[in-house]
């Protein structure tokens, strides 16, 4: 309902101004040009390259953390240094990837990856002088973190936006792009610390700093559609309110990150702290380990499955695939052995990986290409943001009450999301937008 009312005021509403059209992310809903109709459905050259460069950036996201963390602890520096390292990461991204879509959607959203990737490799080849020479004041290391927050939350709103452009089968696309999020999320931390462990903690750094120049080199050589910019003149302000009304006049889209947000506070945010705590001095770190690369070993498969499998109701589906979250904390809550812990593991990262390509596909196919870059932002902001504040809440939590009853918290949230998902008409009645063909 409320689509077709904001439909029949902008329908009523005067043109706006024409302004040049600008190389950026369009879909079926905007009016940006994607791949040709001769290309493969997935595989097309722009694909190639950008599936390549976007791993790139993937492997070097996923090592950054562990490689930082590890160094500075074999370096000496206690874990309260490591924790604002992760800080000085981590909060730039939060606080700017909103500004990030609205300078997407200005600039185009290849620039300003361009220029994200450009900042990360400046940035790690610094850190790589960094950690070979030596760490003489800690402000350098910070300051340099801040600038690797502050390009990946210029970097993430196109990251999305930019998949209807380079591949017409959006969701195979999205099947894909989500595989290789969770190869190189198993393989980067894995990479990382062996490194480290051989005092190679500037190399690290070095191996990131190649993959950012090869990720941007690869946006570079992208030959993309175009879009019309934003009307010339108006403030940067102005066009997040208009991504606001975009995204708030779209119910199916507020309400997942609504009922998003609950479940990152209760039941995302807190797990990974909690299941630590019980797993480790039960079973050992190694154990722990391996129940979490069963998570990315599940996402890998529910990736793979989610080229292939395009229900008519996306949403729908990708809601009944998270009914299996609830498997593995629950299984820690009933004291289930390893083996059990990893195939609950296994069932959720699937469910995750249908999820996270059933809806990323969506968003892509549902927003007009000039809008997307704006409107990822916002959903980055609503859901990923609020994982941080339950995660900082579970020791509280804990303190008050006790560990298995915050998980039994989680049990009844996760699975109250994916109902809650399925009992919304909006989102549960969400058409798949057809492929081009």
């Amino acid at each position: 309902m409320e689509e077709r009312l904001a439909e029949h005021a902008a329908a009523e509403s005067p043109p706006p101004p024409p302004t040049p059209p600008k190389d950026g992310p369009g879909g079926p809903s905007g009016t940006g040009g994607g791949p040709s109709a001769g290309e493969p459905a997935i595989w097309s050259r722009n694909f190639k390259f950008y599936f390549v460069g976007r791993s790139a950036g993937l492997l070097s996201w996923a090592m950054l953390p562990v490689a930082v963390a590890a160094g500075l602890l074999i370096d000496g520096y206690g874990l309260e240094t490591a924790g604002y390292s992760m800080a000085f990461l981590v909060a730039p991204f939060a606080g700017l990837v909103l500004f990030g879509g609205v300078l997407a959607d200005r600039f185009t959203a290849r620039r300003m990856m361009i220029l994200a990737d450009l900042a990360n490799l400046v940035a790690h080849v610094l850190l790589a002088l960094l950690f070979i020479h030596g760490i003489d004041h800690l402000w350098q290391l910070y300051s340099l973190l801040v600038v690797a927050g502050t390009a990946n939350a210029l970097f993430q709103p196109g990251a999305a936006s930019t998949v209807p452009l380079v591949s017409r089968d959006v969701q195979g696309a999205n099947g894909i792009l989500r595989t290789s999020e969770a190869i190189t999320g198993l393989g980067g931390p894995a990479l990382a610390g062996t490194l480290v462990g051989f005092g190679s903690t500037g190399w690290v750094m070095v191996i990131s700093a190649v993959a950012y120049g090869t990720s941007a080199i690869c946006l570079f050589v992208l030959k993309l559609g175009v879009v019309p910019a934003p009307p010339a003149g108006e403030s940067m302000w102005h066009n997040l309110a208009v991504g606001w009304r975009e995204f708030w006049s779209r119910s199916w889209l507020w309400g997942v990150i609504v009922i998003w947000m609950f479940y990152a506070v209760l039941a995302w945010g807190p797990q990974l702290s909690l299941a630590a705590g019980v797993i480790v001095p039960e079973h050992g770190a190694r154990a722990f380990g391996l129940v979490n690369a069963a998570l990315g070993a599940g996402t890998i498969i529910g990736g793979l499955l989610a080229i292939r499998y395009k229900p008519e109701r996306p949403l729908a589906a990708g809601a009944v695939a998270m009914m299996a979250y609830p498997l593995y904390p629950l299984g820690i809550v009933l004291g289930w052995p390893v083996w059990m812990l990893i195939a609950a593991q296994i069932a959720v990262g699937t469910g995750i990986g249908i999820w996270g390509v059933m809806w990323s596909t969506s968003v892509q196919t549902q927003v007009p290409g000039e809008m997307l870059n704006r409107i990822h932002a916002y959903e980055v902001a609503g859901s990923v943001g609020m994982y941080p504040i339950g995660s900082a809440l579970a020791g509280p939590a804990v303190g008050l009450f006790s560990t298995k009853t915050v998980l039994m918290v989680g049990v009844v949230v996760s699975f109250l999301t994916a109902s809650a998902l399925l009992m919304a008409r909006p989102i549960r009645n969400l058409r798949r937008v057809p492929d081009r063909l």
